[in-house]
C-alpha cells in the first residue's frame, strides 16, 4: 500500500515533527499550525494521526491521558522517500522557473 494522502502536506508534515521526538496531537497541532500560520482543529489533526497510525507509519503510548505519538520504522522509510521526492519535484521546479525568467 502507497503512502497516504491527504489534504496538503499535513501528513508529511506531522511525520516529520515526530523525526526528532514523541509529540502530543495537540503539541502536533500547535507546532504544524504556528509553521502553517494557522490554527489547526482538532478535527484535522486526529484523524490525520488515526490514518497514519492505522497505515503503521506512526504509534503511540499513553501518558495519562495523553496519547505520546512516534514514527515507526515505516514511518522512518516513507519520510525519507518523502523528502527525497519532494526535493526532486521542487529542484525541478527551480530549474524550470530559471528557464522561464531567462
Amino acid at each position: 500500500m502507497g503512502f497516504i494522502q491527504f489534504k496538503g502536506f499535513l501528513s508529511f508534515l506531522i511525520l516529520h515533527e515526530l523525526k526528532y521526538k514523541g509529540l502530543a496531537g495537540e503539541d502536533l497541532a500547535k507546532k504544524i499550525g504556528k509553521r502553517k500560520g494557522s490554527e489547526l482543529t482538532p478535527g484535522t489533526i486526529y484523524p490525520a494521526l488515526k490514518k497514519l497510525r492505522m497505515g503503521g507509519y506512526i504509534n503511540y503510548t499513553k501518558h495519562g491521558r495523553r496519547k505520546v505519538y512516534t514514527l515507526t520504522n515505516k514511518g522512518g522509510e516513507e519520510l525519507e522517500r518523502q523528502y527525497f521526492l519532494f526535493s526532486k519535484y521542487f529542484l525541478g521546479l527551480k530549474k524550470q522557473i530559471r528557464k522561464d525568467r531567462s
